[in-house]
This record gives structure tokens, C-alpha cells and sequence, in this order.
């Protein structure tokens, strides 16, 4: 499979064309895994990686060895720094794979200390820095909590780029512009998964599909802010449920997709023709009220939406519960 640059249009009749590889014409795509020996099927320019994704790859044999070198490497050393080095091993064999950018989550327990988030990424970030990684091909991920994005804030204003993950309200995307950092996450399949469940039987798949679902329709509303008003910060769409939630996003800057979902479009034609659902010309022509937050209107903005609220907590325990048990595969492999 070629690699198409994004906004590029291919020589290749649309027709012929696979789902991916059209996609890649108009928007930026990263493989959302850390089983880092998938990417090479699917040439993504970045990749980004989480807790939950590492520790399902450190449990297939393939990596046990990555995971038993660093302990071995690592003998003396607290069980944070023991993480943050598995971590970055990681981010550095898929950085060997891509040639764009990896990004690597300061742990989730941090979510609402700034000092300590700031303190951790500038070790990770060390850490990359140390194998010869510069600064550009690594992205720190943090929460999208109030302290998270301070957090950002200032990292960024020391050269550390950061991706603003968890991301489920415009508030919180309001706030990353305003912190100018350089990514957000925003999370469209976990949005769906909560209006979903609310609706119960009420919920029509038909009707709420496409440019209609509810995940599709906050990361629309928040590219075309962004663009209206040439707030710089990248948007990445993220976690996936489905192939027609990717394409509903195509002209985002970036989209982060699992495996599974990449085949899927590797797979299927390009049938109808693929068009961009999101474009800077119709971003520039809306109308929008340029917002500024502090953190009280933030807290409530936030307080007032009951599904980013719900979902944000969420997130945040099952990235910390997943670093629990990584932590546990680590002690287990010190005893042997």
C-alpha cells in the first residue's frame, strides 16, 4: 500500500482507490495502537499509544522480551521511572516504524496535579531526548483536566508539545486553544457510547449515524471553532467504533484509529468516492462567538455537561487502573 500525504490529491482514479488510502488525501492518519509490529500494513504518519494499549501489548509474547529488558535495565529504580522507561521504549520502536510523531501519556493518577504532570513529562520527554529522539517526534499525552491543560501550558512554553487526551466537551477544547497546545483528542466513539446508553430503547442507530452522531458532531463543532478563529492546535479524532464515524471526519486535521478499523478501510473500495466532511471554507463562513474561560467558567462549563463529566472520570480511572496492573506485569517480572 502506498502512503498518500494528506491533502494531496493521489494521480489514482478515486474509484480504484481503497477507503484508506483515500482518506489519507485529506486528513492525517495515525495508527492508535501499541503493537507497534501492525504499523507497517497501514503507514501511518504518527501513532499514539495509552496505558490500556501498552499494557495489552506487553501481554502478548512478542513484546514480554521489551518488557523483561527494561526491568532487567532498570534494577534499584522506583516504580514510576521503571514505567515511564517501558513506556518510551515503546514510543521509540514505533518512532523506528513512522515518520512522523509518537505519543506518550504521563500517567493518569497525575490527572489533577500540575506540578507533578509537568515533573513527569519533562522526564519522559529526558528520557527520548537521551536516545537521540528530538523534541518534534514526541508529543506528551495529558488528560484534558483543568490542571491537566496548566499543565500543558507550560510545558509548551518550554518546547515540550503535548496532546490533550480525554477530551469530550467544547469547553475543554476551548481551554487547549487558549493554552495553545500544540494537539487535542477528542474522543468520538465513547461520546456515542454515552448517548447511546442514555437513550436506551429510544435510540435510532439510523438516525444518529454519520455527520448525526453525537461524537461526530462535537469533533465537527470544535474543528470548525478552531479554523473559524486560526487557533493553531491540531485536532485529532479518536476511539473509533466504527468505519462510518471515520469517514464522517475526513478533512480533520489528524485521525487516530485502531487496527482493526484500518483494515476495515484498507479492505473496502473507495466506493462511493470519498469527500472531505470537514473543510476550512466552511469552518471560515459559520458563525461562532470567540469564548474565553477561566477556571471557574471552566469547572462549570464542564459541571453542566453531564457527559463529559461522567466520561472524563471515567477515562481517567480506567487509564489508572490499567497503570495498576502494568505495574503489577512489572513486579512479576522482577521476581523472576
Amino acid at each position: 500500500m502506498t502512503s498518500v500525504s494528506p491533502n494531496t490529491v493521489s494521480n489514482t482514479s478515486p474509484l480504484a482507490l481503497q477507503q484508506l488510502a483515500a482518506l489519507k488525501q485529506f486528513t492525517t492518519v495515525v495508527a492508535d495502537t501499541g503493537d507497534f509490529k501492525q504499523l507497517s500494513a497501514f503507514q501511518p504518519q504518527d501513532a499514539t499509544t495509552n496505558p490500556s494499549l501498552i499494557l495489552k501489548a506487553v501481554q502478548k509474547p512478542d513484546y514480554l522480551p521489551l518488557l523483561e529488558q527494561t526491568v532487567s535495565e532498570s534494577k534499584g529504580q522506583p516504580m514510576d521511572i521503571i514505567v515511564d522507561r517501558l513506556l518510551v521504549r515503546f514510543g521509540r520502536e514505533i518512532l523506528s516504524l513512522i515518520p512522523g510523531r509518537v505519543s506518550t501519556e504521563v500517567d493518569a493518577r497525575l490527572s489533577f496535579d500540575t506540578a507533578a504532570t509537568v515533573a513527569r513529562a519533562r522526564y519522559i520527554m529526558g528520557l527520548y531526548e537521551a536516545a537521540g529522539v528530538p523534541r518534534e517526534r514526541v508529543l506528551i499525552k495529558i488528560a484534558a483536566t483543568w490542571e491537566g491543560i496548566q499543565a500543558a501550558a507550560e510545558l509548551e512554553r518550554s518546547g515540550i508539545r503535548t496532546n490533550l487526551t480525554l477530551l469530550f466537551s467544547f469547553a475543554q477544547a476551548v481551554a487547549c486553544g487558549e493554552a495553545k497546545v500544540q494537539l487535542i483528542s477528542p474522543f468520538v466513539g465513547r461520546i456515542y457510547d454515552w448517548y447511546k446508553k442514555t437513550a436506551g430503547a429510544a435510540w435510532v442507530e439510523a438516525d444518529q449515524s454519520g455527520a448525526n452522531d453525537p461524537g461526530v458532531r462535537s469533533v465537527t463543532q470544535i474543528y470548525n471553532y478552531y479554523k473559524h478563529f486560526d487557533i493553531a492546535t491540531e485536532v485529532m479524532g479518536a476511539s473509533f467504533r466504527n468505519v462510518g464515524q471515520i469517514l464522517a471526519l475526513a478533512g480533520c486535521d489528524l485521525l487516530t484509529i485502531s487496527p482493526d478499523l484500518l483494515a476495515q478501510l484498507a479492505d473496502t473500495p473507495n466506493q462511493p468516492a470519498l469527500k472531505p466532511a470537514l473543510t476550512l471554507a466552511a469552518a471560515k463562513a459559520g458563525a461562532f462567538e470567540r469564548l474565553h474561560l477561566n477556571e471557574a467558567a471552566f469547572r462549570f462549563a464542564l459541571n453542566e455537561d453531564a457527559m463529559a463529566t461522567e466520561k472524563l472520570a471515567e477515562g481517567i480511572r480506567a487509564f489508572a487502573a490499567d497503570a495498576i496492573k502494568l505495574e503489577k506485569l512489572i513486579l512479576d517480572a522482577q521476581k523472576k
